[in-house]
């Protein structure tokens, strides 16, 4: 079995950044939605990641939200990428969605956020979902630094994205209309995607965090 464990403390790890920019568009896009980022792992492997959310506001949908997402690739007609949520004893399934594309855990990332910042705030899951959609491909921050990867320093790309900065609904996000996007990305990870983040400023009185974190890549038992 083939096994790599990423450090918990992965986003504190990463490194003062080599440089910053700003990527628009079609730039954008391409990074976040990398298309091959499965083409390396096997049939016969999952990828595991960690849902931790925190919810002051809803404390008892953080709990019932915080679990693990397991990938899995199934070759039908085409090759698929299976998503599951498991949690204790608990497994559901979350979609299916074409391997080619890439990986759609930043997909189910974004539609998790658009979900939690709906049920707390009482907005339109809808207009949060697009405006959602219209931050990952128009314009965002990137540096480039290291994180720690098993004992070994690896290169990342980091893009944060702050989705309602300029909403002219920002007054009625009840605590989220700060919400900061924090994608951190690599090569040297299977899948692409180290980390998955959303989170409001501490002084919101939401106080929410979701963070989906690549843990282990697993053999199918």
């Amino acid at each position: 079995m083939r096994k790599t464990l990423l450090s918990l403390a992965l986003v504190c790890a990463v490194g003062a950044p080599v440089h910053g920019a700003v990527l628009e568009g079609n730039a954008l896009y391409e990074t976040l939605f990398k298309t091959g980022t499965l083409a390396q792992i096997e049939t016969g492997e999952k990828l595991v990641y960690r849902r931790d959310v925190t919810n002051k506001a809803l404390p008892d949908a953080a709990t019932r939200d915080t679990g693990d997402v397991v990938l899995s690739l199934e070759q039908g007609d085409a090759l698929m990428a299976n998503l599951e949520f498991r949690q204790d004893d608990m497994h559901r399934n979350l979609g299916s969605f074409p391997a080619s594309i890439g990986n759609p855990m930043i997909m189910y990332f974004a539609e998790t956020v658009a979900r939690d910042m709906a049920e707390t705030s009482g907005g339109s899951p809808f207009y949060i979902r697009n405006r959602l959609k219209e931050a990952l491909v128009s314009a965002a921050e990137i540096t480039e630094g290291e994180a720690d990867l098993e004992g070994t320093d690896i290169p990342v790309k980091i893009v944060v994205l702050r989705p309602f900065a300029d909403d002219p609904n920002r007054d009625r996000m009840h605590g989220f209309e700060d919400l900061e996007l924090t994608v951190a990305m690599s090569d040297s990870v299977p899948g692409w995607y180290l980390s998955l983040t959303a989170v409001t400023p501490a002084e919101s009185t939401v106080g929410y965090r979701s963070e989906t974190r690549f843990v282990t890549v697993e053999a199918t038992q």
